[in-house]
């Protein structure tokens, strides 16, 4: 796997092309001393189930993996948390404003974003709803759908770490 920072040639802090791998995680500057370190940016998702035992799902409507099953949810803005990047991406992606969400567990990613590879974190949410009226695609949602989990398939999600979070969410 090529180094998480390998696209950046430069250094942020002065523009030096004397920036070079120092480690695993990080490129150092020659010429100014400064370290960028690569660390995952945070990502949410959201597993929300109706009274019905139903869970809303969304297909995406961008690249990567346009035209697969998803999650709704996103990357978290900054001075956001994640529980407020959670109820914002939903409601971006669905319309929908839910009562409460709790965290289930994370699963690191990386995220292909035209021709970079995007390391994130990615924390998965588990959120009621009373029912799914009035839920609609916007944003980076292209369609929604309502599946039982039972007919839940993990290779119809087109991002690995959506996947893997399907699988456990199931077992």
């Amino acid at each position: 796997m090529p180094h998480p920072l390998q696209p950046f040639a430069y250094c942020p802090a002065c523009g030096s092309g004397l920036f070079a791998v120092r480690n695993e995680k990080a490129k150092q500057c020659a010429a100014c001393g400064f370290t960028y370190y690569s660390n995952p940016s945070a990502s949410v998702a959201c597993f929300i189930r109706n009274k019905k035992g139903e869970l809303l799902l969304v297909r995406r409507a961008k690249e990567p993996a346009s035209g697969t099953l998803d999650l709704p949810g996103g990357f978290a803005d900054s001075n956001e948390t994640a529980e407020e990047a959670v109820y914002r991406e939903v409601k971006e992606e669905t319309g929908l404003l839910l009562p409460n969400c709790r965290y289930l567990f994370s699963l690191p990613n990386i995220y292909p974003y035209k021709g970079v590879q995007v390391h994130t974190l990615d924390l998965f949410f588990a959120c009621d709803a009373a029912h799914f009226e009035g839920a609609r695609a916007a944003d980076d949602a292209q369609e929604i759908l309502v599946l039982h989990p039972n007919d839940l398939n993990p290779e119809d999600f087109g991002l690995p770490s959506i996947r893997k979070a399907v699988h456990r969410y199931k077992t």
